[in-house]
């Protein structure tokens, strides 16, 4: 097993060509790793893929849509059975690792994402469990909205899931019988949410949808894939039209979910439940806020009347106000997007991005002077689309510009943004839409 013969699979699976010789430096990094843990070869290796969301931001969780693609940059993890019942986890890039013996004991960082994770597979698959080496090394910038922390769950849950062979037990069978349920259920691991017969828990303590692992498990290489969401559901696919070149940059602001930072992101979550129990006390029980707006064609008028009467702690009216408003634009902007990338059409994909920026800054309020002068500054440059993405306070903004402009693009962007802020150090990539989840072993392909 060699880091250019996995690299060249990828490829094969749909990565852009360009992005060859850095995963084959991934897969090295992450080969020498498991070796130096294990002693030998991993018997299975995964590309696990960032997420990419081009519309639909904080709309998932409420049953909203959004338009998202895997990213061209991610994860490479590896693993093979171990001894015993410990498992074992290494950052081959970082050189850290975790043991972990038991479920539910307290870890920070990254050890508690993936402790978090196998505590839930312990529980709800208590026969299954058994040791287990896994390496992984990851080529995401950190932190930036492209949903590090959960390709980094899904790597390991999909590791342990095949390890264990989940995937061919009753318990498993009952509750996760398509992609759409094993990316629902993969969110649930970070979110806590209960998942039909696979009980709950804390999760992370972020209150998010499932959008990223839609991306990562049901995204197609060179596309962009509309979702619906409560339950997940695949709209459409459209390829990114030739001739156009997605590019992403970082703020330098990390997009943390842990401290304040995950108490705003949940606040927005909270705010969209507010919204669903105000419907839920006056009408027929609804699962999520868009089943309620879509229920009748008077539902908004409805709620914003229920919102004026209202006496929430925390959330006044004109706050309510404003969280509806934000949802039912960007999520009206979702089929519209989708025909702008169907038909190439520049001018409305611009203007689509434009006021989707403005809402995230003017509604839903997760925009901070960074990412504004990011999205700002691409425009400047030339791309004709341009919008910040992800859980927002930070984190990254794509931009589509023409491909023969490519090649210069980032480094202008990045210069033009620093002029304004140069205390801070983003990174600009190529980021056309790569593969989805990928198994690599040989064996296997």
């Amino acid at each position: 097993m060699t880091g250019t013969g996995l690299a060249a699979r990828l490829v094969a699976a749909g990565l852009p060509p360009a992005e060859l010789p850095g995963k084959t430096l991934l897969c090295d990094a992450t080969l020498a790793a498991f070796r130096v843990a294990h002693g030998r070869d991993p018997e299975r290796v995964w590309w696990i893929p960032g997420r990419l969301e081009l519309f639909g931001t904080h709309t998932d969780y409420a049953g909203g849509r959004t338009i998202v693609a895997p990213a061209p940059r991610g994860f490479i993890v590896m693993a093979s059975p171990g001894r015993g019942r410990d498992i074992h986890l290494v950052d081959a890039r970082n050189r850290e690792s975790v043991t972990i013996s038991e479920a539910g004991k307290p870890f920070a960082g990254w050890r508690n994402y993936v402790s978090v994770a196998i505590s839930r597979l312990m529980r709800n698959f208590p026969g299954a469990r058994s040791g287990a080496t896994i390496a992984f090394a990851s080529d995401l910038p950190r932190a930036s909205g492209m949903s590090s922390s959960s390709a980094l769950i899904v790597g390991v849950a999909t590791a342990l899931a095949a390890l264990w062979e989940l995937p061919s037990g009753e318990d498993w069978n009952r509750s996760i019988q398509s992609g759409a349920d094993l990316a629902t259920y993969f969110a649930s691991l970070e979110n806590g949410a209960t998942f039909r017969e696979l009980g709950g828990d804390d999760g992370v303590g972020t209150h998010g949808g499932s959008e990223d692992h839609a991306a990562m498990l049901l995204g197609q290489a060179g596309s962009f894939s509309a979702f619906s969401f409560v339950p997940m559901r695949l709209l459409d696919v459209v390829p990114l039209p030739p001739g156009w070149t997605v590019a992403i940059a970082t703020s330098g602001v990390k997009a943390e979910k842990t401290g304040a930072a995950r108490d705003s992101y949940n606040r927005l979550s909270d705010g969209a439940q507010h919204l669903l129990a105000l419907w839920n006390r006056h009408h027929p029980l609804a699962h999520s806020l868009a089943a309620a707006l879509g229920s009748s064609l008077s539902a908004i008028s409805e709620l914003e009347a229920s919102i004026a009467r209202s006496d929430i702690a925390g959330w006044p009216p004109g706050a309510l106000d404003r969280r509806l408003a934000h949802f039912v634009r960007e999520d009206a902007r979702i089929l519209s997007a989708m025909d702008a990338l169907r038909t190439a059409d520049q001018e409305a994909l611009s203007a689509l991005s434009d006021e989707s920026q403005r809402d995230a800054t003017d509604m839903l309020g997760n925009q901070i002077p960074e990412t504004i002068a990011l999205a700002a500054a691409a425009r400047e440059c030339g791309a004709f689309a341009a919008c910040s993405f992800g859980a927002g306070f930070g984190g990254s903004v794509w931009a589509v510009i023409d491909s023969a402009r490519a090649p210069q693009f980032s480094e202008d962007w990045l210069n033009r943004y620093r002029a304004r802020h140069p205390d801070r150090e983003g990174v600009s990539f190529v980021a056309d839409p790569g593969a989805p989840v990928t198994h690599l072993s040989p064996e296997l392909t």
